[in-house]
């Protein structure tokens, strides 16, 4: 809530019902309780849904974030709440952005996160710029995460809910963006406030599950998208230990991801194993003992960045960084190599480092996001 009482709940120097906001409507519970408390405050709400693939094919899949259900069920959430509710064909936009990247990544031994590109390419530009042709004044989504005021202008902050916040999948959200972003839920401090609110307005999906898995991976299995998308993917080759002994076949590299221990088909050792490194053109999967997943420096490009000052204006910047979205934030240094390239040497080693994972950076010591960027070379 602003403390200016001249601004309204989104901060916008206007009464409600002349302030319209686009609502990005996944069809869960989380964009739903948004749509509904911006409506009940009185908000001009208007819902808008995505349908990123093929809506016949999704129509039976269930525990995604875009499926042909949960265009149905925001549906429903605006009829009950009574604002108008569009679905908008982004099926070309996300095959493009985000489906060919991840597939063309996975393929050359990287570990893509689909997600923030879905963010970055998607909603927070195609769709923000939808927003603004509808004459919205801003944008709300049901992501954990907060932004709040500065003395610079809008600031990206973790949710106050550590175990929701989606901070990692949002890095790549520019100033620009955020001033225009809303997220309403970042300050709860549980799920249960959410699942709450949503019964209180009546809703539909007050006790619809969460999405488990990327929205087009039914299952999480990703090597059998890959495969659809990418025939011939999964080329037989080698597993090999990194002091060069071949330890076995595997039937694609696309099978295997960084720092994996189990299902490498080369039982019977006595020493455990992990993946260390793909060689994608050779068509070999590297193993080692877990002291080879080790790595302290790592190269970031790609980065956007969130400070007040420029991010090349300082040789190094002492942050906190995240290189998997299930792990806490960890001490780094960071230094900058360009104006959007850096070393970030990690304090503490960490393991199973991987390309194509991003690398967000966080105050160690608050809330603040500083931005990210992309890792793009292996341990």
């Amino acid at each position: 809530m602003p403390l200016d009482p001249a601004l309204n709940s989104l901060g916008l120097p206007k009464p409600p019902a002349e302030t319209r906001v686009v609502v990005a409507m996944s069809g869960g519970v989380d964009s739903s309780v948004v749509a509904a408390e911006l409506a009940g405050e009185g908000y001009d709400v208007v819902g808008v849904t995505l349908q990123l693939y093929d809506h016949g094919a999704a129509l039976a899949k269930k525990g995604a974030c875009c499926a042909g259900r949960d265009i149905h069920d925001a549906r429903r959430v605006a009829e009950t709440m009574g604002f108008p509710h569009y679905v908008l064909d982004y099926e070309n936009t996300f095959r493009e952005a985000v489906i060919d990247e991840f597939a063309d990544s996975y393929l050359a031994g990287a570990t893509p996160v689909p997600c923030i590109r879905c963010n970055e390419r998607v909603k927070f530009r195609d769709l923000l710029e939808t927003a603004k042709d509808l004459d919205a004044d801003c944008m709300a989504t049901g992501h954990y995460i907060q932004r709040k005021m500065g003395m610079a202008g809008p600031e990206l902050h973790m949710a106050a809910d550590h175990a929701r916040d989606q901070s990692y999948f949002l890095f790549s959200t520019t100033a620009e963006q955020l001033s225009y972003l809303r997220f309403p839920l970042g300050h709860l401090r549980s799920k249960a406030e959410t699942r709450a609110l949503a019964a209180r307005h009546g809703l539909p999906v007050a006790d619809k599950p969460d999405s488990q898995d990327i929205c087009f991976v039914p299952n999480g299995d990703y090597a059998a998208v890959i495969e659809k998308l990418r025939p011939g993917a999964a080329d037989p080759g080698e597993i090999v230990h990194a002091d060069g002994r071949v330890l076995g076949t595997h039937g694609g590299v696309i099978h295997y991801t960084i720092g994996q221990r189990r299902g490498l088909g080369i039982g019977g050792l006595s020493e455990p194993l992990y993946v260390v490194r793909l060689d994608v053109e050779a068509r070999r999967v590297i193993v080692g003992p877990k002291e080879m997943l080790s790595t302290r420096v790592i190269p970031v490009r790609e980065i956007n960045w969130l400070g007040d000052e420029p991010f090349a204006s300082r040789a190094e910047w002492p942050l906190a960084v995240k290189v998997r979205s299930t792990r806490p934030p960890t001490d780094a240094v960071i230094r900058p190599t360009g104006p959007t390239t850096a070393e970030v040497e990690l304090l503490t080693p960490e393991e199973g480092v991987s390309p194509g994972q991003a690398c967000v950076f966080y105050d160690p010591e608050g809330s603040r996001v500083f931005g990210g960027g992309w890792i793009w070379r292996g341990a």
